[in-house]
Order: structure tokens, then sequence, then C-alpha cells
């Protein structure tokens, strides 16, 4: 019998548990609203003569009510040694008891409680993002150690450990493929939900899903550095971070309850002795002056409109570092862009091949990729990329192969001699005559041109371009709509500039950029126009990313770049600037009408007060009616 009780009594406990887990969050609204069922409670008692009664269930509004918001008034006074709003509204409550208000105080717990249980909401919501990625980081790894298989938890992975990742599972941390090819899943990531390709020697992060294939990966980072790690620890530091406004409230705050303790405390007697007010008329106002002029709803004009649009920039891809980032934004006046890796691909492309007449593209092809394949020169790549995607027969090895430092490279292939590089390495002369000169023209577009030349002469050229990104059009369209002056700043010569500045639609570009010339160009804009941004993804660009007003960098940029950065977009997507200007500019709308409205109600019932025509209920729910309208105009930042 013992042990079927036993059986029986557990999965109770179980449910209890989970009961408790899921009311927690919510139980300072539930303690509000309890407070609040109570005060109907108590006044039907106090109108049928249970005085005594009525007075233990408000004082059990008082406390429960009450308790979150004093013990938070309280020990905030300790530490700060600063009385503050939570501490005006504890003796407003107290007041209105004394003077024989016990409904009205314990209106006034419960509508403060709940502007707070809405705060907390507000706070919740923006903490949601954070636990959600948390939830999927993975907590352990397949290790493979000497062809053995063991788990370990994540934070004993060391780079250079290899690990198996199975379909379905996500990746523990962030690392290069060795063995395998699959499908990623790197929504987490991007917010991108089409599934990418992976196959050897390419990168996945941690936190993405393994689709399709079972995959080794050698770990590159260690746990406490991996993109999705960096990506929580951006967004926390953001939430801690408070913007200008918010702290120039708070310092606010404690001079003004000052004032306020100081004009209550004689509005306890002068206006007895000075406009013959009786002495509960006295003391009936200066306890209503306490309530109304109390500035809840300014103190919370604020900080939930600052974490509700973190929490909606973080929910897209744009993560803030700060408030004051986020506060800046809105007053941008121009915007310098790196252009490699921001306004481009940062990866050249071949985009014209000219042949001589009497040579088939394919054979032209086939003995460029031959010679460039065995070459280390960045554009080499893209060349023989691009050959295998045209060419339908293997390439070869060539023989006698030379690499020319700053010239091009040289190799036989079948008894013939290859010359690819520069117009001066296979004769400027003949390089600039060939097809009636054609590739001036094409450099003049910002190409850069490789000539090739056999046994007769030149055999054609290839041009490549580091091409413009398809999305970049639209979104220097969308900051111009916004009232941005747009710079490119690249380290290109002036035809290349100029020729990637008309087809990005950029306003002005600066040409031959060091990093030292990228700093000064920022601070000359910021001389010019004040608030001024930097969107960059390199190290070279760090100095101006520091520079600037506000720096944005690209997520696929390098570390410095983004430890730097007080703005990060996370999927390289430029359109999401225009969007984060564009939320800047509704927080900082949203917060300007909470502080007006928060103001002018604060006035308007002290006036009310004085000329003694407001109550004290109406005072209550005037006061914190506003306090909790100014919080659910600030949620509206939640929504896309």
């Amino acid at each position: 019998m013992i042990t079927e009780t036993k059986q029986l009594t557990q999965p109770a406990a179980a449910c209890k548990t989970t009961w408790l887990e899921k009311a927690k969050p919510h139980i300072e609204l539930i303690a509000a609203l309890f407070s609040g069922i109570l005060i109907p409670v108590g006044w039907v008692l106090s109108k049928n003569g249970m005085d005594s009664t009525s007075i233990v269930i408000y004082l059990a509004s008082f406390l429960i009510g009450g308790y979150a918001k004093a013990k938070e008034g309280i020990e905030d006074t300790i530490a700060e040694r600063e009385l503050n709003v939570e501490m005006l509204m504890i003796l407003a409550a107290i007041g209105s008891a004394i003077i024989g208000y016990w409904t009205e105080g314990a209106i006034l717990i419960f509508i403060f409680a709940l502007s707070g249980a809405l705060e907390t909401y507000t706070m919740n919501k923006s903490h949601k993002e954070i636990s959600a990625l948390m939830d999927l980081q993975p907590e352990e790894a397949l290790r493979i150690t000497n062809g053995y298989e063991e788990t370990v938890s994540v934070s004993q992975l060391h780079i250079g450990d290899s690990i198996l990742v199975k379909p379905g599972e996500r990746v523990p941390s962030d690392g290069k493929i060795i063995d395998g090819r699959t499908n990623i899943d790197e929504a987490a990531i991007t917010g991108e939900s089409i599934p990418v390709s992976k196959s050897l020697d390419d990168e996945v992060f941690a936190g993405t899903v393994n689709l399709r294939g079972t995959i080794t990966v050698e770990i590159t980072k260690p746990a406490s550095e991996t993109l999705f790690q960096k990506i929580i620890t951006l967004v926390q530091s953001a939430q801690s971070e408070k913007s200008p406004s918010q702290l120039f409230i708070e310092r606010f705050e404690g001079t003004y309850v000052k004032v306020v303790l100081t004009v209550v405390g004689l509005m306890m007697f002068l206006p007895h002795f000075l406009l013959a007010w009786s002495w509960t008329e006295t003391f009936y106002r200066a306890m209503i002056l306490l309530v109304v002029a109390s500035p809840c709803a300014l103190v919370a004009s604020i900080m939930p409109a600052t974490l509700s649009a973190i929490s909606n920039g973080a929910r897209h891809g744009i993560l803030f570092k700060g408030g004051i980032h986020l506060e800046n934004l809105g007053n941008l006046q121009a915007i310098a862009l790196d252009k490699t890796g921001t306004l481009t691909k940062g990866k050249p492309e071949v985009t014209d091949v000219i042949i001589r007449e009497g040579l088939s593209e394919e054979d032209f092809l086939f003995h460029i990729a031959s010679v460039e394949n065995y070459s280390n020169h960045p554009l080499a790549t893209s060349i023989v990329r691009y050959a295998k995607t045209k060419l339908a027969t293997d390439i070869v090895k060539p023989d006698n192969m030379e690499d020319i430092s700053g010239n091009g490279v040289q190799a036989y292939i079948n008894g013939v001699l290859w010359k690819v590089g520069k117009a001066d390495f296979v004769g400027r002369n003949e390089a600039e005559q060939f097809n009636d000169g054609v590739a001036l023209t094409l450099a003049e577009q910002g190409k850069t041109v490789v000539y090739a030349k056999d046994n007769k002469g030149i055999a054609g050229i290839l041009t490549l371009k580091d091409v413009v990104r398809t999305e970049t059009i639209a979104a220097i369209e969308a900051l111009k709509n916004e009232g941005i002056h747009t710079v490119m700043l690249t380290g290109d010569g002036e035809k290349t500039a100029k020729a990637i500045a008309v087809e990005s639609h950029i306003d002005a570009y600066i040409a031959e950029c060091l990093p030292e010339t990228k700093v000064h160009e920022v601070k000359r804009l910021k001389e010019h126009f004040g608030t001024v941004a930097m969107v960059g993804d390199g190290i070279n660009d760090a100095p101006a990313l520091a520079t600037a007003s506000v720096g944005i960098a690209m997520g696929e940029g390098t570390d410095v770049a983004l430890e730097t950065a007080d703005v990060v977009l996370m999927k390289n997507d430029l359109p999401r600037i225009a969007e984060a200007v564009r939320l800047s500019k509704k927080m900082n709308r949203i917060i300007k009408q909470n502080v007006i409205f928060s103001i002018s109600i604060i006035m308007i019932l002290i006036a009310s007060n004085f000329l003694q025509f407001l109550d004290l209920p109406y005072g209550v729910i005037g006061h914190e009616g506003s306090t909790i309208l100014v919080i659910l105009n600030s949620l509206r930042l939640l929504r896309n």
C-alpha cells in the first residue's frame, strides 16, 4: 500500500511543481490582480457596517499588491541612499489610510502594482529572445578522439577537436567540415529560412541545425567565443546599458522626489494658515499632491520603450549594444560605407570574356584555368571557379609553372607557352591594341583586366569585378528616403570607386582610402553633419567604426569589427540599416509622446488639486492610469 501511495503522489507533486514554475514569471501580475479583487470585498464590508473586517481586507490588499514595489523601493533607497518613486507611493498609500481613505489607498496600491507588473512584463518580453537563443545552444557534443566517440560537455571542447554531428542535431560549436556534406538550417544565426548546402572546409556555426547528412566538424573557436554566444552577449549587454534619456530621467528622479516631499511637507501646514483651509482639508490635499506629483509615468516613459525596441531589433537580426546607440540612430544625418564586403560581395567575379577570332571560348578558358589553378593570386581563384562552370573537361597540370610576382604567371601546356597577367607582362602595346582597345573601355568601368598570351599573340582577355550586392541599391535608396547622406569609402582607385558609386546610387565617394584616411573622413563628416554612422566588416574598418557616432558591423565580418561596432547586422543585410533607423525614430517618437503626456497629466492633476476640485480617487486613477498608458504605448515597439 505504501508503494502504491508513493506512485500516486509523485505525479501530483510533479504537476504542482510544473504549475508553480509556470506561475512564477507572472507572480507580480497575479499579486496585483488579487489585491484588486480584495478592494471591492473591503468596500462591500465597510458599507455593511463591518469596518474592522474591511480594514483587515484593505491591509491584505496593501501587503499583497504593494509588497514587490515596496521591497524594491526600500532596497534601492538603502543601496543608493536616494529616495525614489516607490517610496512616494508607499508614503501616499499610508497617508491615505491615516486620513481614513482606505479604499483610495488600496486602489493606489493596486494600480501602481499593475503598472509595475506591466513594466516587468516588458522586461521579461525583452529577455525572452535571450532565453530562446540559449535554449538553442546544445550542452553536449560527440567528440571523436583516435577513432573513439565520447559525449562531452560543450565547454570541454578545444580548438582542433573533431566532433560528429548527425542529421537533426544542432551544431555544438563553430567549426569547419572536414568530412561529409549536408544542408544546414542557419535561421537561428541569419534569420534566413532557406537551408544552406555545406561541404568540405565550409564553416558551420553553433546553434544551427544539421538537416541531412552526418558530418565531422573541426572546432575552430571555443564555446565562449562562438558567433552564437556573441549574439547572446551583445543582446544582454544592450539590455543592461541605458540610453542618455534614461540616465537623465534617473538623475532627475532623485531630485524631483526630494522637491515633492518638501512641497508636500509645506502643504500640510501653509494652506491652513495662508488660505484658511481646515486641517483635514490641508492634510487631504497634501496626500493628493503626494500621489499626483509622483513621476511614475515619467520614469516609465523610456526604459520599457528602449527594451521593446532592442527586443524587436534582436528578433530581426539587428543587434544593438546599448540604448544609446539605438537612440543615436534616429538622429543620423550621414552614413559612410566601406565598399568591399559591405556594398559589394567582397569576392571578384568574372564579368567579361573576350577572345581573338579562330579560338573557342572553351579552349581559351581551359588553358587559362590550367595555368591559374596553380597560382596564389586572389584573382586566380575567381578565374578558375568561373572556368570550371563553363568547361566540360577537367583542367590539366601545366609544365614549368612560374609565378612572376606582381605581374602574372606563365607555364607550358602541350609545348606552348601561355602567359596570364598584366598588360606589361604580355606586352603593353599589343595588349592595348587587342580588339580595338576594348580593354581600356572595360577598365574605365572599374573592372580589372587580365590578359592571356600564347605563341600567336594575345589570345584574349578576362575582366573581373567585385560585384555589387543585389540588395545594395535598395538599401542606399531606403537610407536616402530617411534623409541620410551616403558616402562610400574604399581603398580602390578612382575609376573603380566611381563605377561602384554610380552603380550603387551612392551620393559621394572617397577613393584610395587607408585606415587612417577613413578615420579622417568620418571625423570630417561628423564636423559637417553631426551624427554619422560607419558601416564596415574588416580589420581596417575598426578605427573608423570606433570614430563614428554609431559603428555598424556586418555579421560575417572580422571579430575586430564586431567587437568595435555599436550595432551588428547578423545577416549581412544592408536594408536592415534603414529598418534600424526607422525603429530608432519610432522609439524616439514614442518616448517624446510618453514624456509630454506624463508631464502634462502631472501638471493638470497638480493644478486641479490646488483648485480643490480633484478628489483622491480621481487623482489616483489619473496618475496611475497615465503610467499604464505610457507603458502600453511603449509596448507597441514589440510589434513588427
